[in-house]
């Protein structure tokens, strides 16, 4: 984390608002940035879409946002994607986000981890 994350509140009224401009039945799909590659073993420091932080109050690659209002299952209206964590990745490449971290920063109930993408 770069900085001390703001209430969840302020990224729900966010998602609402941004949900309001959508047609019917439609969905947006955000992606963070990718970590490009310096040389074999470096990469270019990594800088978060601006979009996708604003809505979900996320900062870590690898992270995918699914808003989808008008669908039938609640549970699949807001659907935060992220890399799976480990003590060896958290060493190696500093903190990244666990499910229940997600949830409390972003108000996203629903987290799902993905393996090494």
């Amino acid at each position: 984390m770069k900085y001390q994350n703001p209430e969840n509140k302020l990224f729900v009224k966010n998602r609402t608002n941004f949900n309001k401009h959508l047609k019917n039945n439609s969905l947006a799909i955000f992606n963070s940035n990718d970590e490009f590659p310096r040389s074999g073993d470096q990469s270019f420091p990594f800088k978060q879409n601006c979009d996708l932080f604003y809505l979900s109050g996320i900062d870590q690659e690898k992270t995918i946002l699914l808003l989808y209002p008008d669908c039938p299952n609640p549970l699949y209206r807001e659907v935060l994607f992220l890399r799976q964590t480990n003590e060896h990745i958290k060493i190696w490449e500093g903190h990244k986000y666990t499910k229940p971290m997600a949830e409390l920063a972003s108000g996203i109930k629903k987290n799902l981890l993905a393996g090494r993408f």
